[in-house]
């Protein structure tokens, strides 16, 4: 599948599109680069953390338990240990990342409809994932989940072309990645495999097993090397529970109605800025349907778009930063929309599909300019993930930090395994989220015994307690035993020393003057210390 002639383009000099393309890549330097200094929020604080102890030799699953397959936690120690344990250190990573994915679209839009496609597609997507809608500015898994898939898709077409079985498998390798970032990663491999069956029907049968086997070998292998890993660190058992046993009955838990509101929901406010991209990407479905020159990479960018959605939908969910998966899809059907609309068009006009797109993109721009140009990375902290307690979790950290020695364990009753990364400490529960204790599920009950065993058992030096339902979730239909323990263990056992009363300019209040402090807002974040052995 060679790359088409980009008619469009006749007589453009390839570095034109090269200058394009490093704009591109020099304007979402500058956003990311401007804000890299923002405070870590609970997702990245757990796969900070993560890193961290995989840093310090300690598996995943031992000390901090969690849904999420561990790829995610090694790019992060990577990443860590390349840039440092800061969050701005682990932004210049995901910057690297982010640009990465940038450059792997330029060349997949670029091999399917030009290179007038392919910057289109690069600035689609750079706009799209520079967006408060969709948590952009953090380093989510989706980031990780589409740079492999995107490279692995990339590969797959080069594989088709050249039919050679060393790019079958390092296709399927990187859409392995995928999946070990995050479970939905699997259902690009699953298209990827699906692509390659339509694809290879008219290659003999026995070609056929082997070019999928290559793939399918890649896309295991992965998965059975992390399974051994952890197997030797003895760990497999919390793994596959928190990974596959949880992680399944969590996905189930939102019904079919639920999810068709959180799906409208999230949609209006994420269509916001990028209205217009979103409908160009519609036209771009649309004509490459009717574009008969180009109506043959219908089946690859339909399918993807298919399975893109089905990635997204995975739990019917639909939280702003799961959209990630489909901005690749969707800047791609943008690349489309732009360079078939102008090879129809002849003369002067042929302008006009490029400039609809610059003033799409300059409205999504001006509609989030305060965030992009203007706001500190504390304002634009609080401005988009309100009273939740991102940027108090490093105050707390470092009174808890210099209050202890390295080798203190520490404890965090809310939802906030960020404070463990600030803190350097490790944690006395691997129990860093309590969302699933809230939950109206069977292992609910269960895991509230197994924490505040964990926690009893190891004495904490310090306990901190998030006294804000966003850490929580509690409904009316969870259960709170874990509440009336923490009321008393905590009299009995501590002495409190420090109150973060969150607002917009946060009041920290610690030692004697936090015992005699009443604090103004319903959401705050309470430090405790245990009191010294009678």
């Amino acid at each position: 599948m060679s790359s088409p002639t980009d008619s469009a383009s006749t007589g453009t000099s390839r570095y034109l599109y090269y200058a394009l393309l490093l704009v591109i890549l020099l304007f979402t330097t500058y956003l990311r680069v401007r804000l890299r200094d923002f405070p870590l929020e609970r997702d990245e604080g757990e796969y900070a953390y993560a890193g961290q102890l995989i840093l310090q030799g300690v598996p995943p699953y031992q000390l901090a338990y969690n849904m999420k397959l561990p790829g995610t936690y090694a790019a992060y120690a990577l990443i860590m240990a390349i840039f440092g344990q800061t969050p701005a250190g682990i932004h210049l990573g995901v910057l690297l990342l982010h640009a990465a994915t940038i450059l792997l679209l330029y060349l997949l839009a670029t091999r399917l409809f030009g290179r007038l496609a392919g910057v289109v597609a690069a600035a689609s997507y750079m706009l799209l994932a520079n967006s408060e809608t969709v948590l952009g500015f953090a380093g989510h898994t989706e980031h990780f989940v589409v740079l492999a898939a995107v490279g692995g898709l990339l590969l797959l077409l080069q594989s088709v072309e050249r039919q050679c079985k060393t790019l079958f498998f390092l296709s399927g390798l990187l859409m392995g990645l995928s999946f070990l970032m995050k479970q939905p990663g699997i259902l690009f491999a699953i298209f990827g495999g699906l692509y390659l069956l339509l694809e290879l029907g008219a290659v003999p049968w026995k070609a056929r097993l082997a070019r999928l086997g290559a793939y399918s070998a890649g896309v295991a292998l992965p998965f059975l090397l992390t399974c051994l890993i952890l197997l030797k660190a003895g760990v497999f058992s919390k793994f596959w529970f928190w990974t596959f046993s949880y992680a399944r009955l969590y996905a189930s838990t939102v019904s079919l109605r639920e999810g068709i509101f959180l799906l409208s929901n999230s949609l209006a406010w994420i269509a916001g800025p990028f209205l217009f991209l979103l409908l160009g990407s519609v036209i771009g479905m649309a004509a490459l349907w009717a574009d008969q020159g180009s109506r043959r990479h219908l089946r690859f960018v339909g399918g993807l778009f298919l399975f893109s959605f089905l990635a997204l939908s995975a739990g019917l969910y639909y939280r702003g930063h799961y959209f990630l998966v489909m901005w690749p899809v969707v800047a791609l059907l943008l690349g489309a929309a732009v360079s078939l609309a102008t090879r129809h068009i002849s003369g002067s006009l042929r302008l006009v599909p490029a400039l609809c797109f610059l003033l799409a993109c300059g409205y999504a721009i001006y509609r989030q300019r305060t965030l992009l140009f203007e706001m500190e990375p504390l304002t634009a902290c609080r401005m988009t993930y309100g009273e939740n307690p991102f940027p108090e979790a490093v105050e707390i950290a470092q009174y808890i930090r210099t209050h202890s020695s390295p080798e203190a364990r520490i404890a965090v009753l809310g939802s906030e395994p960020e404070i463990y990364f600030y803190a350097q400490r490790h944690s006395a529960t691997g129990y860093i989220y309590t969302y699933g204790l809230m939950e109206p599920q069977k292992y609910a009950e269960q895991m509230q015994k197994e924490m505040i065993a964990e926690v009893e058992a190891a004495k904490p030096e310090f306990l901190v307690f998030a006294d804000l339902n966003a850490s929580w979730l509690a409904s009316p239909r969870s259960n709170t035993a874990i509440f009336a323990w923490a009321r008393e263990y905590i009299a009995a056992h501590y002495q409190l020393v420090g109150i973060a009363d969150i607002a917009l300019n946060t009041a920290y209040v610690w030692d004697d003057e936090a015992r005699a402090y009443q604090p103004r807002s319903p959401f705050k974040v309470l430090t405790f210390r245990r009191k010294a052995a009678p």
